[in-house]
């Protein structure tokens, strides 16, 4: 949107993980506010008209009606996170926010660069965002210390990792999938 830029490229307006969605990793899109981006984004029209809040939930009306059912679907990343994403920026900061997250996209860049064997990137990208950032590092933990991995092959080697990750994400009863509208 025109005019539309913010200084928080990894976290969007309204709560999309932007640094750990493949649209962003791929440059093929440059986070919200980052240049062109979204040109029809209600959201980010609602924010100018909003003073430009930096996120959603720093505005005096948030949640409104657009987060009514905000959640329901995933595009190239996971919406199912975003209330509580906006909450932990409410709650501690967006500094603290992004600390965390800046250690979510070092887990992602590790398991992207050693362990996709070129049809992970989605899983990756949606484990990454929806586990705490404790499950990521047990995940990698073992995953790294797997006493055979240097003679695995890639493909090998990515389905190990992504079986650590579905298992602790069965535990929790997390999906490991994107929710597409049908």
């Amino acid at each position: 949107m025109k005019g539309f830029n913010r200084k928080n490229q990894f976290l969007s307006l309204c709560g999309l993980n932007c640094g750990l969605c493949p649209m962003f990793l791929n440059k093929n899109c440059p986070g919200c506010g980052g240049g062109e981006g979204n040109q029809s984004c209600r959201i980010a029209r609602c924010s100018m008209e909003h003073g430009g809040v930096e996120y959603c939930c720093q505005c005096t009306e948030y949640p409104c009606e657009k987060y009514e059912h905000i959640d329901d679907f995933d595009s190239f990343i996971t919406h199912r996170n975003r209330r509580a994403d906006l909450e932990k920026v409410r709650q501690f900061g967006a500094e603290a926010y992004n600390t965390e997250q800046m250690e979510k996209m070092k887990i992602l860049d590790i398991l992207l660069s050693g362990y996709n064997d070129g049809r992970k990137k989605t899983f990756f990208c949606v484990a990454v965002n929806l586990l705490n950032l404790q499950e990521l590092r047990e995940a990698l933990r073992e995953t790294e210390s797997r006493p055979d991995m240097e003679t695995l092959t890639l493909k090998e080697k990515s389905a190990f990792a992504a079986g650590v990750l579905s298992e602790i994400a069965s535990h929790r009863k997390v999906e490991l999938k994107l929710h597409r509208k049908k």
